[in-house]
Parts: C-alpha cells; sequence; structure tokens
C-alpha cells in the first residue's frame, strides 16, 4: 500500500528509481513496525510527531523526481494511511 502511495497517480520512474522506491517502501514499514507501534499512540502527541518524523526520514530518500511538493504531499498521505489504518 505505501510503494503504491508514492506511485500513484501514475509517476515517471526508471527501473532503478522503481526499486529504490521499494526499497525505501519495505524500509519505512519496517521501521513503523518495529520502533514506532506504540500502543495508543494516535492519542499522544509526542508519539504522533515520532511516526511523522519516522516518515519524513526515510521518505527524504526517494529519488530526484519527486519534487518538494510532492513529498511533502506523499509524507502526508502516508502518515494519513498510518494513522487510519
Amino acid at each position: 500500500a505505501i510503494f503504491d502511495i508514492l506511485t500513484r497517480p501514475e509517476m515517471k520512474l526508471t527501473k532503478k528509481e522503481k526499486k529504490d522506491v521499494k526499497r525505501i517502501s519495505r524500509q519505512l514499514l519496517k521501521t513503523l513496525k518495529t520502533e514506532k507501534s506504540v500502543l495508543d499512540w494516535r492519542k499522544k502527541q509526542q508519539a504522533k510527531a515520532a511516526v511523522k518524523l519516522a516518515i519524513q526520514d526515510i521518505l527524504y530518500e526517494l529519488p530526484a523526481v519527486y519534487t518538494q511538493d510532492i513529498y511533502t504531499n506523499k509524507c502526508n498521505l502516508i502518515y494519513q494511511y498510518i494513522y487510519d489504518i
């Protein structure tokens, strides 16, 4: 799902860029599952901020085709997705 959020609407990515986005997606999911999945994290401001920061830090590695606006939008979309699940 994270990969889909990062690549939709259809991004023009090379094979190497797609591979990088897949790696980043897996890394983000692993980080969120292992380090940030605190019980009731949605109720704690500090935990919410830590999740948002983790998303921003990991997505910062996205290929250059992701402009600042796209990067910001993708960070927000993924945070909202994680928050809602």
